[in-house]
């Protein structure tokens, strides 16, 4: 029996937004969060939407989409808002936008997602020291600058503190998948000698 796919909100936010384009809608923009991939980001950027990142959390994501009169955006997690649809990320609404996509492209999610390719991400969570500052980190904050130039827009770097534990939360995104780890590797190790 074949696997069935799996594809994350990420995935399905292009998805929805294409859908609509094709359709004859205008879609000025999507709402994303601080962790959506790049590669989401640069193909709708690469067919003329705008893509703003939130905090992560669908609540900013509602909040963002609200103030620029958008109707789509989501989370990597699923949690996908249609404004038109509905006021929160209602996993049915998100389900029947994608199924009609399907339907009326005559095409299944993954031939829709022929355009994009993730990039790898690579996250280590690096557990804080009693009262570590990693803000004024100065070694961490030159390895990110260092690895931004590196990346040279094929990739980022996110580095967030946890909301929940005294943790780092370091995230790197590249187009290459060792480059992604190695490069996670080295900023993880700036927090620890920081």
């Amino acid at each position: 029996m074949p696997t069935a796919a799996c594809f994350n909100g990420d995935e399905l936010l292009y998805v929805m937004v294409m859908d609509r384009i094709q359709n004859g809608e205008r879609v000025p923009g999507a709402v994303g969060t601080l962790m959506t991939n790049m590669a989401v980001e640069l193909a709708l950027k690469a067919k003329d939407v705008e893509f703003v990142r939130a905090k992560v959390g669908d609540r900013y994501v509602l909040e963002e989409l609200e103030k620029r009169g958008w109707l789509l955006g989501g989370e990597g997690s699923g949690h996908l808002l249609c404004l038109d649809k509905h006021t929160t990320g209602d996993g049915l609404i998100s389900a029947l936008q994608v199924l009609k996509a399907c339907a009326r492209s005559g095409k299944s999610v993954a031939q829709l997602l022929e355009g994009v390719t993730l990039f790898p991400q690579t996250l280590i969570n690096v557990r804080l020291a009693a009262g570590q500052d990693w803000k004024k980190n100065t070694k961490l904050s030159a390895e990110c600058d260092t690895l931004q130039k590196e990346l040279d827009g094929s990739g980022r770097v996110l580095i967030r503190a946890s909301g929940t534990e005294p943790v780092l939360r370091v995230m790197v995104e590249a187009s290459d998948a060792q480059v992604a780890q190695s490069a996670a590797e080295r900023l993880a190790e700036a927090v620890r000698g920081g």
